[in-house]
């Protein structure tokens, strides 16, 4: 059976439509289903500006579907994959909203930090979400403490999720080795480990800031040793007021 959204019995008005070349200006026409098109004017090849890569971030037909993805798409689908991650972590911690926050304010700093010292977002992001995704968890403000048995669990069920999604088998194995490293990774970690790892001590810093605020100066020779970017250390002075 043939997709719904890709099936051109069920399109609807506005199916078909021009979109402006980014290279020349020219009118190019587009088929909903088409992924990319080339500019017949200039040569260019460029994506369908109104196409929904909703269903690309987990479908396992999605090659079949949308044809050879380009870098541009696979961007695209991996931005969807990380919204679908931060929902399973949602799931999965159901009412516990204390994990939920957590987790989500990890992402937030991860992201923010990727921005200014590279990395894949994609891998950053889901790994953030997914940290401290095991159900047995000891406890949501130390999420790295426990034994190998609960870091065991965290790496398969981050691997669950993320092969239910149909991530790419080089980004689950990342993820899962950054969701099974320690709080603070070898020297020799990837930028995308290292992103994660102060992501995290900068939500337990800010956490520890909001228990007692008159403890803040105190933490600043804590946070200039667990920090292990320039973007973190800046984003701590912030924490800290320094």
């Amino acid at each position: 059976m043939k997709c719904p959204g890709q099936d051109s019995r069920f399109w609807q008005a506005g199916a078909i439509f021009e979109a402006q070349c980014p290279q020349c200006g020219h009118a190019v026409e587009f088929f909903k289903d088409e992924s990319t098109r080339k500019c017949k004017h200039c040569g260019q090849k460029f994506v369908n500006p109104k196409m929904d890569f909703g269903c690309a971030s987990y479908c396992k037909f999605a090659e079949q579907c949308l044809g050879e993805l380009t870098p541009e798409l696979l961007a695209k689908r991996e931005d969807l994959l990380k919204d679908r991650v931060a929902i399973e972590m949602k799931k999965a911690f159901q009412r516990d909203f204390k994990r939920i926050a957590r987790s989500t304010k990890v992402a937030r700093y991860a992201e923010e930090i990727v921005k200014s010292e590279g990395g894949d977002p994609a891998v950053v992001l889901c790994a953030a979400y997914l940290h401290d995704i095991a159900p047995d968890q000891a406890s949501p403000q130390d999420p790295g403490a426990g034994t190998g048995h609960q870091e065991q669990q965290r790496v398969e069920a981050a691997r669950e999720v993320l092969t239910r999604l149909n991530a790419r088998p080089e980004l689950v194995a990342e993820v899962c080795d950054i969701v099974a490293q320690p709080n603070r990774p070898p020297q020799d970690a990837s930028a995308n480990s290292r992103i994660v790892s102060d992501a995290k001590a900068l939500t337990s810093l800010e956490e520890r800031i909001q228990a007692a605020p008159e403890a803040a100066s105190e933490l600043e020779a804590l946070a200039a040793r667990d920090l292990l970017t320039e973007t973190a250390r800046k984003l701590a002075k912030n924490l800290l007021k320094l």
